[in-house]
């Protein structure tokens, strides 16, 4: 017995593993065999053909001529980390029967097992172009990305339909570009036709950053508005229904062509186009471009206008992007290739601020009113009020979002955190709008930055890039403060609730009725959906499934779900009305909810201890004289 002890302490202080005879490989080294991009002229213009007629299979088929101007080792690039996406976005699942060959001989190609984006050849010698052939595969089924082709109108993205060689700023290779449409079909684009041939057009060359960043819609029903002498309003629909535009809907478009433009003080582009796509079977879209953008929403964008906002913060939002993510960028997400990775670490002004920007534009345009707007704010206060992530995770770490979660649905969104740099992000500028005011007695806010920082080099649409020292010292310029100290206090803190100072001091507060407003009204009416957020904690579809639960609400301590089916609420079969009913009985009474609650093939009964009645957000002016919010709503003379 004691020697087996003392064996035993032995073998205790030994540093030798106890599993030393176990295999232990060593990792493999990563070995970067692709060239890093270089600034400087890449050898001859690519010419790319693309066949987009293929609608019924939603296939597009792809033909790339690169010269080449020398034999040996090569790498063609698929775009990987896409501008506006924030991420690595890039479908190369798409991509399909890709080949390659010099003279009419094929060329094997192997793909890089590091970077799966890259495909590495030997060009023969002699050898003076290479065509590679491929189809991208777009998505039929919504459950495979968003659809991008129908028998009525398509979508079409260069960066999925082409390959680029490494060693190169994008900048600097040259691409002329030739799309085949659907016969009769009208098409629209930043890049302009040089030519037209049946219903093939062959575009002007351009850098391939251009071209990336100039996306194409096409349809059979088309219509095209001079919005002013360089923007364009170029529409596709399912019906020409979609398309029946009243005068006065044209005017607030046109309104927000004019207050952007006087907002900012220039303008980054030579034309700029709307690429609208109306229609109940295209997938919709919002991103952003410098000389355009892609904006997808239902068909009935214009012919239910009368009853609420709808989906119209799109369009000013963005718009406002070609100045403020596209012509100022932040340092760390600008990149010379589509392989370097993207650092999002500024989107709280990329995104956060042209959200501000959207919503002051949409209101001073008149795209909706000064009440929708106030509504609108109200909602996006409330739903960030009561966000309990906020407990753990600052705002300046979602700007990690969109490398973490490529916006893929989150079971509690409210705890986890989101894409926030967008909402908060707006609160901070409605905050940091307020204070220039009060710092320069009403004479000085953030159209004053905008100008500063945005209205610079007109007609310019390259990039000038910045940092946040940047940013603070633009603000110091506009009025003196300690705006570094200020902006890393909202960024980094772990406040309670939301950032709603910028409201208090515009005479305004965060407040909660029985009754909705209009603009909540909508969201319910084009979500489905019955909004319970603010009291019970949970949003409700159609036949009672719960599509959200708030962290730490009473429905959350209750035990309830996303993907929970409600069957009953106090004895009654689960409807919108039954739900709000018994809501309101119980402030009355404070007996507790009784829920039947059906969870795959588990029922179980929860009892929610919750008086509070229906709450619906609203902001509740404290004062009778006009505040900062009221002074930036207003339209610009």
């Amino acid at each position: 017995m004691k020697i087996a002890l003392l064996l035993s302490t032995a073998l205790l202080s030994t540093s030798v593993p106890l599993i030393a005879a176990n295999s232990a490989p060593r990792p493999v080294p990563f070995l970067d065999t692709i060239p890093a991009p270089k600034d400087t002229p890449y050898p001859g213009t690519i010419t790319l053909k693309i066949d987009a007629t293929n609608t019924d299979q939603a296939i597009f088929t792809v033909e790339e001529i690169v010269p080449v101007a020398q034999a040996g080792a090569m790498t063609l690039l698929f775009p990987k980390w896409l501008p506006g996406e924030h991420g690595p976005r890039g479908e190369i699942e798409k991509l399909a029967g890709l080949t390659i060959s010099a003279d009419d001989k094929p060329i094997e190609w192997t793909r890089d097992v590091e970077d799966v984006y890259a495909f590495h050849i030997n060009v023969p010698e002699h050898t003076k172009a290479l065509t590679a052939r491929f189809k991208f595969l777009s998505a039929t089924d919504e459950n495979q990305g968003r659809i991008q082709m129908t028998p009525d109108m398509l979508s079409l993205e260069f960066a999925q339909l082409s390959l680029y060689p490494a060693g190169y700023y994008v900048r600097q290779i040259a691409v002329s570009a030739q799309v085949t449409y659907p016969k009769g079909w009208k098409a629209a684009s930043a890049l302009r036709p040089i030519d037209k041939t049946g219903d093939t057009l062959t575009y002007e060359t351009a850098p391939y950053d251009v071209v990336v960043d100039s996306p194409a819609i096409a349809g059979r029903t088309f219509r095209a508005e001079k919005l002013s002498d360089r923007i364009t309003l170029d529409m596709v629909a399912d019906t020409p229904a979609a398309l029946d535009i009243k005068p006065e809907q044209l005017a607030a478009h046109r309104r927000l062509a004019e207050q952007a433009v006087k907002t900012f003080g220039a303008q980054h582009f030579d034309h700029y186009d709307f690429l609208f796509t109306l229609s109940d079977t295209l997938g919709g879209i919002g991103l952003e471009h410098h000389r355009s953008s892609e904006d997808g929403v239902k068909t009935d964008y214009f012919t239910d206008w009368d009853k609420g906002p709808g989906e119209r913060n799109l369009l000013p939002h963005e718009f406002s992007h070609s100045w403020d993510g596209k012509f100022r960028r932040g340092f760390d997400l600008w990149t010379p290739d589509y392989r370097t990775p993207m650092r999002d670490s500024l989107l709280w002004v990329y995104e956060g601020q042209t959200q501000f920007w959207g919503y002051v534009l949409g209101a001073r345009s008149g795209l909706f009113s000064k009440q929708d707007t106030l509504d609108s704010y109200a909602m996006i206060a409330a739903s960030l009020d009561i966000r309990r992530g906020r407990d753990w995770r600052a705002l300046q770490d979602t700007t990690n979002d969109p490398i973490i979660t490529p916006r893929t649905p989150k079971a509690w969104t409210s705890y986890q955190r989101s894409e926030d740099y967008y909402n908060e992000g707006m609160l901070v500028w409605i905050e940091t709008d307020a204070k220039l005011r009060a710092l320069t007695n009403g004479t000085k806010g953030m159209d004053d930055f905008a100008k500063a920082f945005f209205g610079i080099n007109d007609g310019d649409y390259g990039e000038v890039t910045y940092d946040f020292d940047a940013v603070a010292k633009t603000l110091n310029q506009v009025a003196p403060y300690d705006w570094a100290g200020f902006l890393r206090t909202r960024l980094d803190e772990h406040a309670k609730g939301a950032p709603l100072a910028g409201f208090e001091a515009s005479g305004y507060k965060l407040v909660y009725t029985d009754k909705p407003s209009p603009a909540l009204k909508d969201v319910e009416r084009r979500r489905k959906s019955l909004n319970l957020l603010y009291g019970l904690g949970i949003a409700v579809k159609a036949e009672g499934a719960v599509s959200e639960v708030i962290w730490d609400s009473p429905a959350f301590n209750a035990g309830l779900a996303i993907g929970n089916k409600l069957v009953a609420i106090n004895g009654h079969a689960w409807s919108d009305d039954a739900a709000k009913q018994a809501i309101t009985a119980a402030k009355t009474s404070g007996e507790p909810l009784q829920l039947i609650v059906k969870s795959g093939d588990h029922v179980r009964t929860l009892s929610i201890a919750y008086s509070g009645g229906l709450r619906y957000p609203h902001l509740e002016k404290t004062g009778t004289q006009a505040g900062p919010l009221d002074a930036l709503l207003e339209p610009r003379e």
